[in-house]
C-alpha cells in the first residue's frame, strides 16, 4: 500500500497529496532528480513518506530533521538524522522536502555538504497560470482536480457534463485544464477549456476530442483541474457511456471520487453468461507494482493478486472471472487498491449489452457505533438508504447491500416500502447479514408486480431487533432490468438522515452550509441527442418533516440563462418521476439543447435523486444525481 493520506472524514482531503500526485507536479521532479545520484533529504514538515511514495525512484542517502524529538524516528525506510549531520553526508544533491522551501536555504546553508546542489519542493510547484490562490500554494482550491474514465473506441462513446457551479460561489473565470491518458498510460492530448461565464454548461465528449487531436480509437482515463474556482475543491460531473456503432449499450455514472483508497466495495460478482471487467487506472506517475492490488470475495480473506505491472497512468481491463473463478452473484467483490487509483468503474458486458457503474470507498477508520442502538426518538428512523423502484410491471428492481467499513462484520437491516403518496406499504426484516452475504433481494418477492403500477421507492434502514452493529455507512447496490429487452441500470450509494431538526454527529448533511440538511441544489443534465431524460425525486425523512416539498426545476440554457421553472409537490416519505419533455415547453427543451440542465431546488427539505435517458433502441442508463 501506498504511504500516502489522502482523505479522511473528520479533517478531509490532503492537498499535500494532491499537490506532489498532480501530473505536472511529479513531470517537475522527474525533471529535477533526473540522474542527480544520491540525495539527502532535509525533512522539516515530515513529508518525506508521501514525497517519497510519489516520486520516480532516486537513491537516498538519507533523511534530516532538525526536531530533536523526530531523530530516530522512521520516516519512509529511513532512520531521521539529525540536521547537523547533513554537512557529512556524501551526496551531490539536498532535497529540501518543502514548497517554498526556499526560505529555508540560507537557515541550513552550513550545514549542506560542500559541491552539493540543493534543490525543494518548488521544482515541482504548478505554472502560475494554474494556481487559483496565489498567496498559499498548499490551498485546497489550487488542486481540484479529479479523474474519469474516458472512451471512444468505434464502439463506444464517452460524455461527461458538468456546470461552472463554481460561478455561484463568486469565482469569475474558470478554466479546465485536461489530459488524456491512453491504455499504456501514454499522453494522448493536452489542451485547456473556458468554462461558460455564469452557471452555464462544461461537456467534454469523446468524439470530438478524438476528432480535434486526429486520435485513433482509445480507452483511457481524463485528468481534469479547474482553475479559478470558488467554494467548491471537488469536481463534480455525470457521464454518460453509450453504443456508437447502433447498439443498445447505454449506462451512466458520476465523479470518480477524487481521493485514492485502500479499499473498495460493491463490486458484483458475475452471473452465468455475464462479463464483470474491472477498470483498473494508476493515478499516480509511478507503475503500480505486480500483485500490489488484490481482489477477494467479500469476507473470504482470500485475496487474489493482479500479477502484472500497471505503467503509470496506464489503464487495464481485468476480468474478475480470471481471477475469482468461483466466484457468482450475488456474492460480491473486495478490490484492495493499495491507495493507487481513484474510485474505480466497472462495465458488465450481458447478452450483446453493456453498462458501467462503479465500485465505493471502502472505510477502515470507522467502528460499530453503539449509540445507534438507542437512537433518541427524536431522530425517528435514523440513517435511512433511499433507492427508486421503477415500475414493477415494467422493471425488476433488486437491491444489494454491501459492507462498506474492513470493521463491518455483520449489518441488521430491514427495508421500508412506500408509495408515491408516502404511504407505508410493506417492510421486511432481513436479518443481521454477515460480511460474506449473498443476499440480492428481488422486490418482486415483497411486493409483486401488481404493486406499485407508478413506482414508488424503498428504503434500507438499521433494525436491532435481534442484535447487530451499525456504523452510519450504510450502502447498497440497486440493480433496475427491464423486462421485456433485459437491459439492465444499476447505481450504489450510502446513508444518511435525512429531514430532522435535530441533529446526530454530521446528520443530517446539506448541500450548502453546516446541518440540519434542510436544502436541496440537485444537478440534472439533459442529455443526448434523441434520448428522452428523466428523473425520480425521493422526499426521505428520518423523522416527520413538512407534509409536501416545496420543489422548483428551473430550466437552463447551455450558457447558464434561466429558460422555464416548473413546480413540484413531493409527499413526505413519497416519490415522484418526472419526464422533461411532459414538464417543459418544447421551445424551451430546444433552446436548452443537449448542453441544456435541469437544476432541481428545494429550501425547505433535502430530497435524493436519480437522473436517467431512454434511448431509441431499447436502452436506459440510471445513477444517482450529485448535488453542490
Amino acid at each position: 500500500m501506498l504511504d500516502i493520506e489522502t482523505f479522511d472524514n473528520l479533517r478531509g482531503g490532503s492537498v499535500l497529496y494532491k499537490a506532489l500526485a498532480h501530473p505536472l507536479a511529479a513531470e517537475g521532479l522527474a525533471a529535477s532528480l533526473n540522474g542527480t545520484g544520491s540525495v539527502a533529504i532535509y525533512d522539516p514538515e515530515a513529508v518525506a513518506a508521501p514525497l517519497l511514495a510519489l516520486l520516480p525512484r532516486i537513491e537516498v542517502e538519507g533523511i534530516y530533521v532538525h526536531d530533536t524529538l523526530g531523530v530516530g524516528q522512521l520516516r519512509a525506510g529511513h532512520v531521521a538524522r539529525a540536521l547537523t549531520a547533513l554537512r557529512a553526508a556524501k551526496v551531490s544533491n539536498v532535497l529540501v522536502a518543502s514548497f517554498g522551501g526556499g526560505n529555508l536555504l540560507s537557515r541550513i546553508a552550513a550545514w549542506v555538504p560542500a559541491d552539493a546542489k540543493v534543490l525543494t519542493l518548488d521544482e515541482a510547484r504548478l505554472p502560475a497560470g494554474m494556481i487559483t490562490n496565489t498567496t498559499r500554494y498548499l490551498d485546497a482550491l489550487n488542486f481540484a482536480t479529479n479523474f474519469a474514465f474516458f472512451r471512444d473506441d468505434d464502439h463506444f462513446g464517452t460524455r461527461l457534463t458538468t456546470v461552472n457551479y463554481w460561478s455561484g460561489y463568486g469565482a469569475r473565470s474558470v478554466k479546465l485544464f485536461l489530459r488524456l491518458y491512453g491504455f499504456g498510460g501514454e499522453l494522448l492530448a493536452q489542451w485547456e477549456q473556458h468554462a461558460p461565464p455564469k452557471v452555464g454548461a462544461v461537456v467534454v465528449d469523446s468524439a470530438e476530442v478524438r476528432r480535434r487531436f486526429g486520435l485513433k480509437p482509445y480507452t483511457g482515463q481524463l485528468f481534469i483541474h479547474a482553475v479559478g474556482v470558488a467554494g467548491h475543491d471537488v469536481i463534480k460531473y455525470a457521464l454518460d457511456t453509450f453504443a456508437t456503432d447502433g447498439g443498445a449499450s447505454f449506462s451512466c455514472t458520476h465523479d470518480a471520487n477524487a481521493w485514492p483508497s485502500d479499499r473498495y466495495a460493491g463490486l458484483p460478482a458475475p452471473l452465468p453468461g455475464e462479463r464483470v471487467t474491472l477498470w483498473l487506472q494508476n493515478s499516480h506517475a509511478l507503475p503500480i507494482p505486480a500483485g500490489a492490488i488484490t481482489m477477494d470475495r467479500m469476507g473470504a480473506e482470500a485475496p487474489a493478486p493482479i500479477t502484472e505491472e500497471i505503467p503509470a497512468f496506464a489503464t487495464r481491463a481485468i476480468d474478475i472471472s480470471s481471477h475469482l473463478p468461483h466466484v457468482h452473484w450475488p456474492s460480491q467483490v473486495e478490490l484492495r487498491a493499495g491507495r493507487h487509483m481513484v474510485r474505480p468503474r466497472y462495465e458488465v458486458t450481458r447478452h450483446g449489452r453493456t453498462r458501467i457503474a462503479h465500485v465505493n470507498v471502502e472505510r477502515g477508520d470507522l467502528r460499530p457505533d453503539l449509540q445507534l442502538t438507542h437512537l433518541p426518538p427524536e431522530l425517528g428512523r435514523g440513517y435511512l438508504l433511499p433507492f427508486p423502484i421503477l415500475p414493477p410491471k415494467s422493471f425488476r428492481t433488486i437491491v444489494q447491500p454491501n459492507p462498506m467499513a474492513t470493521s463491518e462484520m455483520n449489518t441488521p437491516l430491514r427495508i421500508d416500502i412506500f408509495a408515491k403518496d408516502g404511504s407505508k406499504l410493506a417492510d421486511r426484516f432481513l436479518g443481521i447479514l454477515p460480511r460474506n452475504h449473498d443476499l440480492a433481494l428481488d422486490l418482486d418477492t415483497v411486493i409483486g408486480t401488481n404493486a406499485l403500477s407508478e413506482g414508488g421507492h424503498a428504503e434500507l434502514v438499521y433494525d436491532f431487533r435481534d442484535g447487530g452493529e451499525g456504523n452510519g455507512w450504510l450502502h447498497a447496490l440497486f440493480r433496475y432490468e427491464e423486462r421485456k429487452s433485459g437491459h439492465v441500470a444499476e447505481s450504489s450509494f450510502g446513508a444518511h438522515m435525512f429531514n430532522t431538526i435535530m441533529t446526530y454527529k454530521n446528520e443530517p448533511q446539506s448541500y450548502t452550509g453546516p446541518p440540519p440538511g434542510l436544502s436541496t441544489r440537485l444537478y440534472l443534465r439533459l442529455g443526448i441527442s434523441g434520448c428522452h431524460t428523466f428523473c425520480v425525486l425521493i422526499y426521505p425523512s428520518s423523522n416527520r418533516w413538512h407534509p409536501k416539498s416545496s420543489t422548483a426545476l428551473e430550466l437552463y440554457s447551455a450558457t447558464g440563462d434561466l429558460l422555464e421553472t416548473r413546480s413540484v409537490e413531493i409527499a413526505c416519505s413519497g416519490s415522484v418521476a418526472v419526464a422533461l419533455s411532459s414538464l417543459f415547453r418544447a421551445d424551451n427543451l430546444r433552446e436548452a439543447g443537449d448542453a441544456g440542465y435541469v437544476l432541481v431546488r428545494d429550501t425547505t427539505c433535502r430530497l435524493f435523486g436519480f437522473h436517467g435517458m431512454l434511448n431509441h433502441v431499447g436502452g436506459f442508463s440510471f445513477d444517482h444525481m450529485f448535488g453542490f
